[in-house]
């Protein structure tokens, strides 16, 4: 057994519950069940509503399968100020549910939501700083991140975190680092997801250790470099990517798993890992997918 203090979870898109993805999805129940028989000790909340909302009722079901509440992404539209009040106020309800079930030390998982930007999607992963926001658009961003993070901290006590993400307008590695340069590092840290951080065209070993310090949550993504090849070759955008299986089963691509997990027990990292698949409907068994994350993770050595 290892001594590290780091946990290992999952999230309900690696059973198809994704933002903005048509198709069929398991009830939470079955979701639940698999990720607590694969071996997982928690799990993210999911798009609100998959699970449900009242919070003595999730408590419940969560505690039938001895599993954690730990986090919940909530997409946000912060390159528009009209909608810093709405994300604002999802991400606040959000909290108020993670607080109520998880406990002080969940976190909210901001991200943009993903792939509503047409040019931004089309060339994801190949994308110049021609095709990032202006000045004053950085500086809407910023203050949405800022204003959204602190509402969250004010009303429940949570901590933050964005989430860098393909398809949005904080994909690379430079736009990552901008926007952790222009929000407060009180109440935002960094959702390190180490397959977004390698299609943007970073590595995701040198990302770790150059935001250390902002990383309070972890996604173990791994990324095929087949399909970004042929992403790159063929023009595709990054739905159809991911659809081809872009973020493959970990142990698979080209991310160095071993290198990212010695480096986080190097930092000390006390948070939690958590395995997001993108499994979509129609891709295969989710069960099945998870099993063999789980087995690939204690391979080597958590």
């Amino acid at each position: 057994m290892s001594d590290t203090k780091i946990r290992v979870g999952n999230a309900p898109c690696s059973w198809g519950v994704i933002e903005n993805v048509e198709g069929e999805r398991g009830g939470y129940a079955k979701v639940l069940d698999e990720m607590a028989a694969t071996g997982f000790d928690g799990t993210e909340l999911g798009d609100w509503g998959f699970m449900p909302t009242d919070p003595d009722e999730l408590s419940t079901e969560l505690a039938k399968r001895n599993l954690k509440l730990l986090a919940s992404w909530v997409s946000v539209k912060l390159h528009d100020p009209a909608e810093h009040a709405a994300s604002e106020a999802d991400a606040v309800r959000t909290a108020r549910q993670l607080a109520r079930v998880g406990g002080p030390d969940n976190l909210i998982v901001l991200g943009n939501d993903p792939y509503m930007d047409p040019m931004r999607t089309l060339n994801s992963g190949r994308l110049t700083p021609e095709m990032g926001m202006s000045e004053a658009q950085w500086q809407v961003f910023a203050e949405g991140a800022n204003r959204v993070a602190w509402a969250v901290k004010r009303e429940t006590g949570l901590r933050t975190v964005f989430h860098h993400h393909i398809g949005t307008w904080i994909e690379t590695p430079e736009e990552t680092a901008r926007l952790l340069a222009m929000t407060d590092p009180e109440v935002l840290g960094l959702c390190f997801d180490t397959g977004h951080y390698t299609h943007g065209g970073g590595d995701p070993l040198t990302g770790l250790k150059r935001h250390a310090d902002r990383i309070w949550h972890v996604h173990f993504k791994d990324h095929s470099p087949a399909v970004a090849a042929q992403a790159k070759a063929e023009g595709l955008d990054a739905v159809t990517a991911v659809g081809r299986g872009l973020f493959c089963e970990l142990g698979k691509g080209d991310v160095d798993f071993p290198a990212i997990l010695a480096e986080l027990k190097r930092m000390d990292y006390n948070g939690w890992i958590v395995v997001e698949q993108d499994v979509l409907p129609g891709m295969g068994s989710p069960k099945e997918s998870a099993q063999r994350n789980r087995d690939y993770i204690r391979s080597i050595g958590l």
